[in-house]
């Protein structure tokens, strides 16, 4: 069972690089924030992603998992990744078998984010909100979580030179914190732990 697998994976993290924005953060107050890496349990896992909508103000079309800030009313920092899961693609905090969190990851935008993993039934009727997601896909974990599929970059932003991760599937652009996290993640996951 994936399930299992996955929690026995966590429980053998190799150490966090600390490889993520902070460096980008002198003096800014982090906000909570939170993310739900939902893996699919089929013999090829895959993990869903959501793509929001081109009109909105903040972070317009880009490729993110569910998840966002943690409201005064979530009990922790799972509570408000399902319960954002559940606000955007449909997904019914009952569906997911939480194995565990990982270390938060300190977003240049000032977000202090913790990724949340679970496991979800292959083939879900997810059901997007349209006013937070354009759609939702899978991606087989085999490509997302193989590094040599992304592109590390620089590019200065708001005056300090920032690195990110940038890769390509099926014509959608997986980069920035997103692609960060998958990166730091499946650096510190035992190879093969899903096999």
């Amino acid at each position: 069972m994936l399930s299992a697998k996955l929690r026995a994976a966590l429980d053998s993290l190799l150490p966090d690089p600390g490889d993520d924005e902070g460096y980008l953060l002198q003096g800014t107050t982090l906000r909570d924030a939170a993310v739900l890496i939902a893996f699919t349990d089929r013999p090829d896992p895959g993990v869903i992603l959501t793509q929001r909508p081109q009109w909105l103000r903040a972070h317009a079309g880009q490729v993110a998992f569910p998840g966002g800030k943690v409201d005064p009313t979530d009990r922790d920092v799972i509570d408000a990744a399902l319960r954002e899961a559940e606000e955007e693609i449909g997904l019914d905090r009952r569906d997911v078998a939480i194995a565990g969190v990982t270390d938060p990851y300190r977003s240049g935008s000032g977000y202090h984010i913790t990724p949340v993993l679970g496991v979800i039934p292959p083939d879900l009727p997810l059901d997007p909100n349209p006013d937070e997601v354009e759609e939702w896909f899978e991606v087989p974990l085999d490509i997302l979580f193989d590094s040599a599929n992304y592109q590390r970059h620089e590019a200065n932003w708001q005056g300090q030179r920032r690195r990110y991760y940038d890769m390509d599937w099926q014509g959608r652009r997986i980069w920035g914190v997103t692609a960060d996290i998958i990166i730091n993640l499946s650096r510190r996951l035992p190879t093969g732990w899903h096999r």
